[in-house]
Order: structure tokens, then sequence, then C-alpha cells
């Protein structure tokens, strides 16, 4: 659960956000918007997704509607918010977005230029985690299985250019392993994989494994962050497990397509800004993502997204993974 400190300043946000939404009553919908998850039912985007889009839709005074588009790793979904109106009526999460450009070459739309920032619901990192049937207990018996039988063994990935595929790049790089490669079409996906014992070692969000990890479904092996979490303070962090360089956090910016008017932009994001820090609590118990103060302006948003395409370029260049 959140702090004290926290949750005070989230309240203290709400009361802030009220008065800009009603400031962006020049824009109200008059039908459903739509919110694009470009990955499958059951992965962090969409169970985040699903807990906001309630009190999201109850301030817009019109439903959001989910619409899972999954494929290529989140480029799908991603390019058909980018050639959709800007009228915002078709919106994206997308913790992906900022991951992509690192690996895939081909890029059918501008990561930054083709998009406008709505709001960010938040943070959270990945697990290293393994199939109960995986002969390792800890995260250094791991590492030493996966060197003593290089090849053997495979990974399991939310989609090329995913969040976790990043991670699982990290992984190999980091603690010198090797494996199959192994893309599913989502988080949710690749989570059952591990469960069902068809992939063997994975680097999911927490947000689409933390309830399997609970549950006893997958074995979580270390929180890919400086310190532990919250969410799963039983788990060693990546330093504590001897990997500090396998340290990665997803974020989910929300966008909406370039041009999209500034008025509908502030009355989206004082919207999901609201629904957001009203569902706090929830999200940090669920899915493990917190949310974060500092992204009230399209522009912010948009920052964001630019500073982590250059970050996560960086890392995976400096690892000699070239875009494919």
């Amino acid at each position: 659960m959140l702090n004290r400190r926290h949750t005070l300043a989230l309240g203290l946000a709400a009361g802030l956000a009220a008065p800009a939404i009603a400031r962006a009553q020049a824009w109200r919908p008059t039908r459903p918007v739509r919110l694009i998850v470009p990955f499958a039912p059951g992965g962090s985007n969409d169970i985040v997704s699903r807990i906001i889009a309630d009190p999201v839709g109850r301030l817009l005074g019109q439903p959001l509607v989910i619409e899972n588009r999954a494929g290529a790793g989140s480029v799908i979904g991603a390019e058909a918010t980018a050639r959709a109106a800007p009228d915002g009526y078709t919106i994206l999460i997308n913790s992906a977005h900022a991951t992509v450009p690192a690996i895939v070459a081909n890029m059918p739309y501008r990561t930054v230029e083709d998009f406008a920032g709505v709001a960010v619901a938040g943070f959270s990192p990945h697990l290293l985690a393994s199939a109960n049937a995986f002969p390792a207990q800890t995260a250094q018996e791991m590492v030493a299985h996966l060197r003593a039988n290089p090849g053997r063994y495979n990974f399991a990935t939310a989609g090329i250019g995913s969040g976790v595929h990043l991670a699982i790049e990290l992984l190999k790089v980091q603690a010198q392993v090797e494996g199959e490669l192994v893309h599913y079409r989502g988080g949710g996906p690749s989570v059952v994989a591990l469960v069902s014992g068809e992939a063997h070692i994975g680097t999911p969000t927490m947000a689409s494994s933390i309830s399997q990890v609970r549950g006893g479904g997958i074995r979580a092996l270390a929180v890919l962050a400086e310190q532990r979490s919250p969410a799963l303070p039983d788990v060693p962090s990546a330093p504590e497990v001897g990997l500090p360089g396998l340290i990665h956090e997803e974020f989910f910016p929300i966008l909406a397509p370039a041009g999209t008017p500034r008025p509908v932009l502030e009355a989206l994001g004082a919207a999901f800004r609201t629904a957001i820090m009203e569902s706090a609590d929830r999200m940090v118990e669920l899915s493990g993502v917190a949310p974060r103060a500092g992204f009230d302006t399209p522009e912010q948003v948009m920052e964001l997204v630019r500073d982590g395409v250059e970050r996560y370029t960086a890392i995976l260049r400096n690892a000699g993974i070239q875009a494919q």
C-alpha cells in the first residue's frame, strides 16, 4: 500500500486537478473514447487500463472502451493510433513505446513526432522469474545453471521490441547467459507460458505476473530495481542477487495522435490524471504500478518518452545489440 506521505501528496494533487478538469470543459466527448492496448489481455498495459477505465469514463461523461490490438511488440496498435483521426476519440497506452525503436529497425511511425502526450499512468519494475520446474531456487543458482547449459533453455518475451524483450537482452548481457528467445503476443501469454512450463525464464512486468508470484504459479527471483518493491517485499532486488546492472523499470505513457487539439489533450489529461490518483492504492496492490507526479502537460509526457528512447537505445547499443 502507499505510504501516508504519498497518499497525502496524491490527495493534494487530486484537489488541484479538479479545477483543471473544469477549465478543460471546452471539449467534452460525445461518444465513447477508444483506448488501444497494443498487447493481448492479461498483460500490464491491459491490467492498468482496466483499473482506471471506469473512473476515466465517469470523469469524461463517456465510456472508455479498451481495445486490445496485439502484434509486433506493440507496433500494430501504436501504428493504428498514429494513423487515427486526431480528435480525442482514439488514444494509446503503451509501456513498450520507448523501447521499440531500439529493437525494430523499420518503424512505420515516428515514436515521438507522431504522438501527443496525455498522461503517465505510473512506473513499475520488471521481475526476473522462472517456471517452478526450472532447477534453481535463487537468481544466483539460475545464472549458474544457464551458464552450465548454454542454449538449452528458452526465454519468454512479450513480443519483439517490448519492454520484456529489452529486459531479456539486458539479462543475457549482464549475467552472460544464452537461451532461445520465444516472442509471445503480450505479457499475459508470456506469463502463462512460464506457469505451464512451456517457457523457462522470463522478465515479466510486475503487473502481468504479480498474481502468479503471490499464488505460487511462478518463482520470482529478483526485482529489477535498485531496491525491493513494497508490492513484493520478500523478493530481493537485482543488486542484492549480484546483478547491479540488471535494472529495468517500465512506464506507462498515454498518448494521442499528433495534431490532437490542445483543449482535447488537456481534457483527456485532466481526466486520466484524476482517475490514476483515485486508483493509486489499487494499482499498487493489483499491479505493482505506482503513479508519479511531474507529468501534467503534453510536453512533459513526450519528454519522458524521448528520454526513454535515448536511454534504451544507448543501453542496447552499448551491449552490441542492433535494431533488426
